[in-house]
Order: C-alpha cells, then sequence, then structure tokens
C-alpha cells in the first residue's frame, strides 16, 4: 500500500507559516476563520432545499439587486467569524455600501479582508453550484480601525485571496503567494483535506471558453471577433454555468478562458473590481494563467470606489493574450 498523508486545511496552513521565522500567527488564524466559516455556509446551503431559506429576503443591496435569504446568513456568518479575533482593521463586503468597522469592545490588527459572501445566489432555487471569494490586505492606512483607502488597493497587493465553491462537495481554494492549492470539505469528520495541491492551468486539448453568449449583440466588435474566431476551431467547446465561481473554478481546473466584458449596457463591465476580479486574479496567475480587463493586468488597476466594475478576461495565459490582441484599439 503507498503511503499517504492526510492534510487538514489548519495543517497545511500551519505548514506553511513555519516558513516565515518572524510571522505571529494572525494571517494563519485569519484563514482558519475563513474556513470556518466556509464550513457554517457549506451546511446551511445543502440544508437549502429543505429549510425556508431559499428564495430573497425582501430588499436590494447596494448593486440593486435582490438580495437572497443565504445573502444575509452568508454576510453575518462570515462578519462574526472575523469581527473578534484582533486581526483586522475592518472589513468590505458585496452586501454593503460602506466599509465594515470592528465593533469597539473588540481589538483591531493589521489586516483588511474584502469579499463577496455568497456569489451565485440567485441560482439557489434551481441547486446550481454558488461559492464565496475573499481577499486579503496588508492595513496601509495607519489607523488602527481601518479606512476606506486600505480597501482601495490595488489588486497586486493582495497578501492572500481564495474561493469557496459550494457543489456536489463542498471546496476551498486559497493562495498566499506560494502556489494555488485545493481543500474538499470532508462532512464526515467536518474538515477540509488537501485534495488539489499546488493546482497549476492546463493546457488542455479542446480549448473552453465560459461566456454568456446571449449578450453577443451587446459586445464590441473585439470580443465578437474573439468569440467568432473560437467558433471556427475543431478543438474548441462552450461551457457556460452563469455562476462566477463555478465558471472560474472550471477553468482554472481544465483550462480555457472564462469572460464577462464590457457591453452597450454595461461600458465598465459587470464585475466587482475589489472582492470578485482581484482575488481570482491572483489565484488564476499563481496557477500559470493571466487575468485581464481588455488591455492590461486587472491586479494592476487601482480601484477608486469599493463596488467599482471591471470587465474580466480569466483563464490561460495564451488564450487571454489572445483576447487582448482582439481588443487592442478599442477604448
Amino acid at each position: 500500500m503507498n503511503e499517504t498523508h492526510l492534510v487538514t486545511i489548519d495543517r497545511h496552513i500551519i505548514d506553511e507559516e513555519r516558513r516565515f521565522p518572524d510571522a505571529r500567527g494572525a494571517f494563519s488564524n485569519i484563514l482558519t476563520d475563513m474556513a470556518l466559516a466556509a464550513k457554517v455556509i457549506s451546511r446551511e446551503v445543502n440544508m437549502a432545499g429543505l429549510l425556508d431559506i431559499v428564495g430573497q429576503a425582501g430588499h436590494r443591496n447596494v448593486q440593486g439587486e435582490q438580495v437572497q435569504k443565504l445573502d444575509v446568513f452568508a454576510q453575518n456568518v462570515i462578519y462574526r467569524a472575523m469581527d473578534h479575533n484582533g486581526h483586522l482593521a475592518c472589513m468590505a463586503s458585496e452586501e454593503v455600501e460602506d466599509i465594515i468597522p470592528i465593533p469597539e469592545k473588540f481589538p483591531t490588527g493589521d489586516y483588511v479582508l474584502v469579499f463577496d459572501p455568497l456569489d451565485g445566489s440567485s441560482n439557489i432555487d434551481v441547486n446550481v453550484s454558488i461559492g464565496t471569494i475573499f481577499g486579503l490586505y496588508r492595513k496601509v492606512s495607519g489607523q488602527a480601525r481601518g479606512t476606506l483607502e486600505d480597501c482601495l488597493q490595488s489588486g497586486v497587493r493582495q497578501i492572500a485571496a481564495g474561493y469557496v465553491v459550494y457543489g456536489s462537495s463542498t471546496m476551498m481554494v486559497y493562495t498566499a503567494g506560494a502556489g494555488v492549492h485545493g481543500f474538499t470539505l470532508d462532512p464526515s469528520i467536518g474538515e477540509f483535506i488537501l485534495s488539489h495541491p499546488d493546482i497549476r492551468v492546463p493546457e488542455a486539448e479542446i480549448t473552453l471558453y465560459s461566456t454568456n453568449e446571449a449578450y453577443y449583440h451587446r459586445w464590441t466588435p473585439g470580443v465578437r471577433a474573439f468569440v467568432d474566431g473560437l467558433r471556427t476551431r475543431e478543438d474548441c467547446s462552450a461551457r457556460y454555468v452563469g455562476s462566477l465561481v463555478t465558471d472560474v473554478h472550471r477553468t482554472l481546473l481544465r483550462g480555457g478562458i472564462f469572460f464577462y466584458p464590457r457591453d452597450s449596457r454595461s461600458p465598465d463591465g459587470k464585475l466587482r473590481l475589489v472582492y470578485e476580479a482581484n482575488p481570482l486574479a491572483m489565484i488564476m496567475e499563481q496557477a500559470g494563467g493571466r487575468a485581464s480587463h481588455g488591455a492590461g493586468r486587472v491586479l494592476e488597476l487601482t480601484p477608486t470606489s469599493l463596488h467599482q466594475r471591471t470587465p474580466l478576461f480569466i483563464g490561460s495565459a495564451r488564450l487571454v493574450e489572445e483576447v487582448e490582441a482582439c481588443l487592442a484599439g478599442e477604448s
């Protein structure tokens, strides 16, 4: 029998921390707390078909979108898992208009967490995979309880990023700047187990592309030209779920490209730069891929508002370079 090693996410985080002799444990504790929040959210997501938690909560978020009941639950779980540990200066979320302060009764720390608590929540009622996205920065403002400045850093300054997919199994993928690793939740023991070490974006035999082609008529000529070129390839196939985390997760593991470009109705793009595009871009680049806004790295954009939107082209480096060539010259 081959020797095997059962590695939990907690053990993996601690092992990674040992690579840095000056580490004080705060960074590791943040990731561990995020994993705990993911377990709680996963439990509720898996019960969504049985409990009265699906559907809309009756109000809209700052994006003008209907807030789902599980959106509210996921937001509260992450907030309560992270607000008291003394490691964060502040937080920012898709569901909240302004930065989220740490309560005065709790100590603060040197890090800033940005997150989308439940991406793709409109798919809950039809049992499509959804997810959580997060990014982590060091505080730069010098203010003990954090400021907007701390949350509006360019993606290249992230020190960690990750996402969780709640699907047929629950999987957490994260990077701390030294490769990308995936952990699958074993519900029988309640632990995330290392299942995908050192993920690299493959150059697949079949070129997969993922986008909402119903918006073809809204796209710019460059994007239409790129898709027209893909359609002529015999080795090309389209895959699209409509859940950002799920589509990017498939692209990370199987190769290809996912994109949500700007169009005539969304001239600035649709996806959020701070807590969707930047964390996913860091992960993809750490796995050997690329992430672009159409004319350069997403991670080099400096956000001017918490809920700023951006186009996103993410996946295998070769395909992202191809779409950038098609878009060259477009304003």
